[in-house]
């Protein structure tokens, strides 16, 4: 399946019309351990659930663009995860209180996703809320294609990369999530219906840039690759607007 872009924003294309329309974005923070580690931070018992903008997806092959509101100091980084795309379950029912051992039957499919974050604006620019530090325009590149659901026998067992201007930044495995993807539908759906076309980011492992010692953020020119197999890779320069 492909990721294509309409007039309102980016698309599946099934190979069946019309294609669905990708529109509610959820992120997961905190979901691998070692990333929780690198920031110091515990564990959380229940999924740290954020919104990221439908404004903000792009496609595998445009630019990251980074907002002139983002350039006053070093904030842009990079998260590698694997995107879950919502569809509907057997029988065509919608995906609200599915119970977990049914969750993945409700997954349209699987894609590359990078949750780009401008570390200022998520943690000191919009009062502790991470909404608006993830959700700039471009901030949730998604490709460069949809695996459909049927050929992932199983979501925690794929390798997941990140590389930025070629060097390897993340490297991880999915099955190294506290909340697994059928624990997350399931419990993002428990009295609230996501529409086919959600979008779940599952969380990134360790290996992002405020991390590091010192910290590395994103410049213009750099290229981020979001590597996940049988996927493929999702490529996108960065640009300064």
């Amino acid at each position: 399946m492909e990721l294509i872009r309409t007039d309102a924003g980016l698309a599946v294309d099934t190979g069946r019309a019309p294609p669905v329309a990708l529109g509610y974005i959820l992120g997961i923070g905190r979901n691998y351990a070692d990333h929780a580690r690198e920031q110091g931070a515990e564990l959380p018992t229940r999924p740290m659930v954020f919104g990221k903008s439908p404004r903000s997806a792009c496609l595998s092959g445009e630019e990251i663009v980074v907002p002139a509101v983002c350039q006053d100091r070093e904030q842009v980084d990079w998260e590698a995860e694997l995107a879950v795309i919502i569809g509907t379950g057997p029988g065509g029912r919608p995906c609200r209180d599915v119970p977990e051992p049914d969750a993945l039957s409700y997954v349209l499919g699987y894609t590359c996703g990078n949750d780009v974050s401008a570390r200022w604006w998520q943690k000191e620019g919009s009062g502790g809320q991470f909404n608006r530090g993830k959700s700039f325009d471009t901030f949730c590149p998604l490709g460069p294609r949809v695996l459909p659901a049927a050929e992932v026998p199983d979501p925690q067992a794929l390798r997941i990369l990140c590389r930025v201007n070629g060097r390897v930044t993340q490297d991880a495995s999915t099955g190294s999530m506290v909340f697994s993807v059928r624990a997350l539908v399931a419990d993002l759906s428990r009295g609230a219906t996501l529409p086919p076309g959600t979008v779940i980011m599952t969380g990134t492992p360790a290996g992002v840039g405020m991390s590091r010692k010192p910290p590395l953020f994103l410049k213009h020119g750099d290229v981020v690759e979001v590597q996940i197999e049988p996927i493929g890779t999702l490529t996108n320069r960065v640009r300064f607007e």
